[in-house]
């Protein structure tokens, strides 16, 4: 053909031949075939970019947190809630042998344990302290799990709920519903009090914590008193964090921390449920906030962090220790020397 151009074979590898006017030339790479590869990968960017965000979209935290924040809790929270609540009222010592002698009495305790925090915040707002029991269904279910926990079969159902596995699933449940029943709380007293900054976070605490707080009237229900076990005086790490979650909530519930109630829910019980999975996991009696404290405790308050639990361990009375031998020195040469100041004193006297 007149006007065509060739080229060697070996040149002509990877270039291309395009028409243009009747003619051909010669291009160093393949045109056609570069603006098909960008076009397509244009439409691949859009499609994946937009597959980007919409994945990002649907996985934001405020939508995940709004539609955490709307779970129903009834029956499945609150049967593993009840579920856990009853283990530990199990493990009290003497539990078992009260429920066969008087099931009245430990059916009690175990309504204490699973409604304890609504009869506290009922007294503290002034409001009937039986008014939840009105709710046929929870008091039925919380009924189920007490019979089966301490008179099914063989402990069959026990031995179930308390396979590790299985208990942690439970505490996680447990905690997002006492996350909930933290912001319920403080809400709840908000619309009573809408300035009372106190009333809303002991609200939110005992709401949290009642279980914990009333726990020496359900010793009492089962014959023991024993007003030192108190839980003020020996706060557990779900009491610390019912009180520090009530003041978060308190803050956010009257503007002064920015940043939505759904939000702070979800980070809160994210919170709690890694906390409190961990420590039953590891079998530890440990709160994450003892190092926090270690440091704050002494520059507010004055005092040496751990200076109670040397007193609870009673070191000194064992007499082994080179502590004990120094500190019960002092005092007997003050008895000496106080008692030879009498001696002298009586004989002046005389």
């Amino acid at each position: 053909m007149q006007g065509e151009k060739s080229y060697p074979p070996g040149r002509a590898g990877g270039r291309c031949l395009a028409a243009e006017g009747g003619a051909w030339r010669r291009v160093g790479r393949c045109a056609v075939a570069r603006r098909l590869t960008a076009g397509c990968t244009r439409a691949g960017g859009r499609g994946s970019t937009r597959g980007a965000m919409e994945l990002l979209s649907a996985l934001s935290l405020g939508e995940l947190a709004l539609s955490f924040s709307r779970v129903q809790l009834f029956p499945v929270f609150d049967l593993s809630y009840f579920i856990v609540s009853i283990i530990y009222l199990k493990y009290e010592p003497g539990a078992v042998e009260l429920s066969r002698r008087h099931p009245v009495a430990s059916w009690l305790c175990a309504m204490l344990h699973c409604f304890g925090s609504y009869i506290l915040a009922d007294l503290l707002l002034g409001e009937p302290v039986i008014d939840y029991f009105s709710n046929n269904s929870s008091v039925l279910l919380a009924s189920a799990v007490w019979y089966l926990i301490f008179f099914c079969p063989l402990d069959l159902f026990y031995k179930c709920v308390c396979f590790l596995p299985v208990k942690l699933i439970f505490v996680a449940m447990k905690e997002v519903v006492r996350v909930r029943k933290i912001a319920v709380g403080i809400h709840h007293a908000h619309h009573h009090y809408h300035h009372g900054w106190f009333v809303m976070i002991a609200t939110g605490w005992v709401k949290g914590s009642g279980v914990a707080l009333l726990s020496n009237l359900e010793q009492l229900l089962r014959g023991i008193w024993k007003p030192e076990n108190n839980e003020i005086l020996h706060m557990s790490f779900p009491t610390k964090a019912s009180l520090y979650g009530a003041i978060l909530f308190t803050l956010q519930q009257t503007r002064w921390l920015p940043v939505s109630k759904a939000n702070l829910i979800f980070i809160f019980t994210m919170f709690m449920v890694s906390c409190k999975v961990f420590l039953t996991a590891t079998h530890s009696h440990s709160s994450p906030f003892d190092i926090l404290e270690g440091y704050i405790c002494p520059v507010l308050f004055g005092a040496v962090w751990g200076d109670d639990h040397h007193h609870d361990n009673h070191g000194a009375p064992h007499g082994g220790g080179l502590g004990a031998q120094h500190s019960a020195l002092p005092a007997k040469c003050k008895e000496e020397l106080s008692e030879g100041s009498r001696k002298k004193k009586t004989k002046k006297a005389d």
